[in-house]
């Protein structure tokens, strides 16, 4: 399927989504937001579909933030509209029961790296330049920057980087944490689909339950993190998966997971 902003190929249960406007850098307007959207919620509840990768049109950006030419002619009203809808989609993808993997080819800047940000793993060239330099614009990010970035780097690193709008490169992303992995240029679709192939090896409902436990369990005391982790660990034991791969072990073969 393809979509003149948003391309879309599936294959052995990954779907990769290529934001397809690289004459702008692939930069967010709300055409491109409501594609994303609706293909992420189509996605939701499918079986089928194990891992989602999430990457940008072209050799230099993977997305440049909002579309500034397009916010230019906004009002108060919609500009408020536009914040709503990017990050509502963000927290969409952050709480998708499915795995995320953000790959990071070029310019990643503003409401590129929160988009990345909301993914659960970055995996970035080694041209990808990350930032969310919206203070140079007298503005805060929006669309989840303040809140996910101290999450991953820490709050001092985080405060650095959103105070001063400063760009880091991959290296340094692969430093500070920002980015789990750093690899040449045309090698970051194939490292991609290498990493959503691993995690379709494993139990699909094990790999839901543990996103669930990690999101949720990171923003409580450890006390209530452990009841979160036990209540996901119950979910599994009744399934047909956990059975299979019990026997798969025994027989000392590949498990077969249906997701049941």
């Amino acid at each position: 399927m393809t979509d003149d902003i948003l391309t879309v190929e599936e294959e052995k249960g990954i779907l990769l989504l290529t934001l397809n406007r690289p004459e702008v850098m692939n930069s967010l307007n709300f055409a491109l937001l409501r594609a994303i959207g609706d293909k992420i919620a189509s996605v939701r509840h499918r079986t089928d579909v194990r891992v989602v990768v999430i990457t940008g049109a072209g050799e230099k950006a993977f997305c440049a933030g909002a579309d500034l030419k397009e916010r230019a002619t906004l009002g108060p009203e919609k500009v408020k509209e536009f914040i709503h809808t990017i990050r509502d989609l963000f927290t969409g993808i952050e709480l998708l029961s499915k795995p995320v993997i953000a790959a990071v080819n070029g310019i990643a800047l503003g409401g590129g790296t929160e988009l990345a940000l909301a993914c659960d793993i970055r995996i970035a060239s080694t041209t990808a330049t990350m930032g969310l330099t919206e203070t140079r614009l007298a503005i805060i990010p929006g669309g989840g920057g303040t809140q996910r970035l101290p999450r991953l780097v820490g709050k001092g690193k985080a405060k650095e980087l959103i105070f001063t709008g400063r760009r880091v490169g991959a290296d340094e992303a692969l430093s500070i944490g920002l980015v789990n992995r750093v690899c040449p240029p045309d090698e970051l679709l194939d490292e991609s689909r290498k990493m959503a192939e691993m995690i379709c090896e494993a139990g699909p409902i094990a790999v839901e339950q543990a996103k669930h436990a990690i999101n949720y369990g990171l923003e409580t005391d450890l006390h209530t993190g452990l009841a979160i982790e036990s209540n996901a660990y119950w979910t599994c034991i009744p399934t047909e998966d956990r059975l299979e791969g019990l026997a798969a072990f025994k027989e000392k073969r590949k498990p077969v997971y249906k997701g049941k």
